[in-house]
């Protein structure tokens, strides 16, 4: 299991420290030994025309996708212990580099307007590199993958069961989570939370495709990316997730909350309605799910079948059309609100392609057809026959963990049933309890 985990979420910093110098030319203090690709080492290394042009040259022959811009370097501004270094030669050049430039390449050079100088506003570098990293996470785990050139040759990964101190562990990584899991990163937001830290937050579903029953296991978190101001990049990536509370390498916590995900729940091959997690705690998910159709009728009980053989024949045919539609998991039942058991309605999903002002009319009145809208779920998963008492007992467990956390449920708990309850070994039943969420957002 040691290798089993590791979102990627990275971040771009690229600041070069700072000394003071000559305005005519810099001292070997001052000069720093970067990348010989690093515009920004160039820049601090020469002085002139001649000798910038000829460094320029030899990074052209290397092979780059190149670009001709005119360039002109002015003032560089390089945070350290919030000092600047201030060049005021203004050195003109043709030069060659990269056509889709780095954010650490861009950092080190300040294009000059109008003969006067500019100082270019760490902030903008910060913006620049959440944008990077926005634009370079979808490939994290296709074919062509992350720019492993922002990360430094000793880069520290670390989660809480993976732990590597090399680029080429990372990568490796990386690679292996592709092989085994298949896995589908999303990343939904990028935020400053340091001088040079960028923290993501994401979704992680990986399927764990080698094992017959292949489980879905999603880790949701965030990562906290450090970067070397030396070298603008990222120099650790630490990863935290929401469902474990011991987030230190290694943690046992960690393991089990994999191994708990790999149960096996027998779930039918039947259209279902869309959503995707945006939190899994150690308690529950949230989901936003997308609109759906369901037919509905009254029910007696979050547990209860009365009404299924009503709702059922609608969509057998029992309509105006008297059309026949492909049957959906799971079947709802909705308690109506919070105080009270008593009402509740039982539904069935409706074909996800159906649209709701060509379906056909229920011939019974006691049958409604109506669209759910787009919503925020916590959600419980749990196997076994679901008894009253074992829902309204994870009903409980979900409501304490939703104040326990602050956030808000709108109306009453709905019963999610996968399977067909004479089929199916009551082990291995999928169920499960929703609240639905009001004006949640993520942190």
């Amino acid at each position: 299991m040691a290798s089993l985990l590791a979102s990627c979420s990275s971040t771009l910093a690229t600041f070069l420290p700072s000394s003071s110098v000559s305005s005519s030319f810099p001292s070997s203090s001052s000069s720093h030994h970067i990348q010989k690709s690093s515009v920004s080492w160039l820049s601090s290394r020469f002085c002139n025309n001649e000798k910038l042009y000829s460094s320029l040259k030899k990074l052209r022959s290397r092979g780059n996708d190149v670009l001709q811009h005119r360039t002109s370097v002015g003032t560089f501004r390089y945070p350290d212990d919030m000092e600047y270094l201030k060049r005021e030669k203004t050195i003109t050049s043709t030069t060659t580099c990269r056509a889709s430039s780095s954010p650490s390449q861009r950092a080190a050079t300040i294009l000059e307007k109008g003969g006067e100088n500019k100082t270019l506003p760490p902030e903008v570098f910060i913006e620049e590199m959440k944008a990077f990293l926005r634009r370079d996470l979808i490939h994290l785990f296709d074919e062509q993958g992350i720019d492993k050139s922002m990360y430094d040759p000793k880069v520290e990964f670390r989660d809480p069961i993976t732990n590597y101190d090399s680029l080429e562990g990372y990568l490796f990584n990386i690679q292996m989570l592709r092989l085994l899991f298949h896995p589908i990163f999303e990343l939904h937001t990028v935020k400053q939370t340091g001088p040079y830290e960028i923290t993501t937050r994401w979704t992680m579903t990986m399927n764990f495709w080698i094992v017959l029953w292949q489980p879905k296991l999603i880790f949701t978190g965030v990562s906290i990316m450090r970067i070397n101001p030396e070298t603008g990049k990222f120099c650790a990536h630490i990863d935290r997730w929401d469902s474990i509370k011991d987030n230190e390498y290694f943690s046992f916590e960690g393991a089990m909350d994999i191994i708990r995900q790999m149960q096996y729940f027998k779930t039918p091959d039947l259209e279902t309605p869309k959503y995707r997690v945006l939190k899994r705690t150690a308690v529950y998910q949230v989901r936003e799910y997308e609109p759906f159709i369901v037919v509905e009728t009254e029910g007696d009980s979050l547990s209860g079948s009365k009404g299924f053989n009503t709702v059922a024949g609608y969509i057998f045919g029992k309509n105006d059309k008297e059309e026949k539609m492909k049957m959906t998991t799971p079947v709802f039942t909705e308690q109506i609100d919070q105080v009270s058991s008593s009402g509740v309605k039982i539904q069935i999903v409706l074909p996800l392609q159906s649209s709701l002002s060509e379906l056909p009319v229920p011939l019974s009145e006691q049958v409604k057809v109506h669209q759910v809208e787009r919503r925020a779920v916590a959600a419980i998963r749990f196997n076994g026959k679901p008894t009253e008492d074992l829902v309204q007992e994870k009903a409980k467990i979900l409501t304490e963990g939703l104040a326990k956390d602050g956030l808000r449920q709108k109306g009453g708990i709905v019963l999610a049933r996968y399977n067909d309850p004479g089929r199916t070994f009551p082990l291995f039943m999928k169920n499960e309890v929703l609240a639905c969420l009001e004006d949640f957002e993520l942190d």
